[in-house]
């Protein structure tokens, strides 16, 4: 196969790696992206830009703004307007909002590349050597890039626990922002800000929602602010079930799935229709492109 030869290759198709296509770009480089997502084990996928945009902060908030608006509805009574004193709120719709303002960033970055001249290749690479990249796309398809310059921008993906269950039912954030159905009674495992994160929207939207928590809350930040946040939570409605660790993931023939923790104890507040997320850290993905050989 007859190798493309660019300036710079960049490896990931994120925040940094498009940042850095496109300054490279500016500068006169030959530049191409590559930007490949493998499936979670519940098989989600998603388009250009990244964690952030895709599996982050972007749905991220937006689903607080979802739970944010129903309080202020509750609120608005006392300020004169006429709600209902129950309302009803539709995960699929919200879902499908948020998946098509995704949908509308991830064109908007592949048209910026193209104004750039930059190549975007949604495909896998991995090094031949330290100037040789094979690509393969969703197909099967190979392709052979030489580039005098690679950057491996790959950002990192969830980390899922080797237990029981696990893989097979449990999801993480990859997953929860593209459910395709209300997830229900909720069991969000960590205490990371992505794991308060999530719990905090999944409450406020109004699904019973309980934090496993291994030790402490939010491990690496100020603790008498952690704790006041933790506080909030307890209030706001969360449940949290403190020093325990998940061994084990059952599925029931109604869908739950009742999860055990280290001492034994059978947890009572699975998710009614959807795998508990976990959220117990990241793995950085930048061993994948085989980057020893380079």
């Amino acid at each position: 196969i007859m190798a493309t030869e660019y300036d710079l290759v960049v490896i990931g198709g994120g925040s940094g790696g498009l940042a850095c296509s496109k300054a490279a770009a500016e500068l006169g480089a030959k530049v191409a992206v590559l930007d490949f997502v493998k499936p979670s084990p519940l098989g989600t996928t998603w388009g250009l830009g990244g964690t952030c945009v895709n599996v982050g902060c972007i749905p991220k908030k937006l689903m607080h703004q979802a739970a944010i608006l129903g309080h202020a509805m509750h609120d608005a009574r006392a300020f004169g307007w006429e709600a209902p004193e129950k309302v009803q709120h539709t995960w699929t719709t919200m879902v499908a909002g948020v998946q098509d303002h995704i949908g509308s960033l991830n064109w908007g970055y592949r048209v910026q590349l193209r104004e750039k001249n930059v190549t975007y290749l949604n495909a896998y690479g991995s090094f031949i050597d330290a100037h040789t990249i094979r690509t393969v796309n969703k197909k099967g398809q190979e392709t052979i890039l030489s580039a005098r310059n690679v950057v491996i921008a790959t950002g990192g993906r969830p980390r899922i626990p080797d237990i029981p269950g696990g893989r097979e039912f449990c999801i993480s954030s990859d997953d929860l922002f593209s459910l395709p159905a209300a997830p229900g009674r909720t069991l969000v495992v960590g205490a990371s800000y992505v794991a308060l994160e999530c719990a905090g929207f999944l409450n406020g939207l109004g699904y019973e929602t309980t934090v496993m928590v291994r030790s402490i809350l939010l491990r690496g930040f100020d603790q008498e602010i952690a704790n006041k946040i933790g506080d909030d939570m307890h209030t706001r409605g969360v449940a949290f079930v403190r020093g325990a660790v998940p061994t084990d993931v059952a599925k029931q023939a109604d869908g739950t799935l009742p999860v055990t923790d280290r001492t034994g104890d059978e947890g009572v507040r699975p998710a009614a229709l959807h795998p508990a997320p976990f959220a117990v850290g990241r793995a950085s993905l930048k061993a994948d492109p085989n980057a020893r050989t380079a």
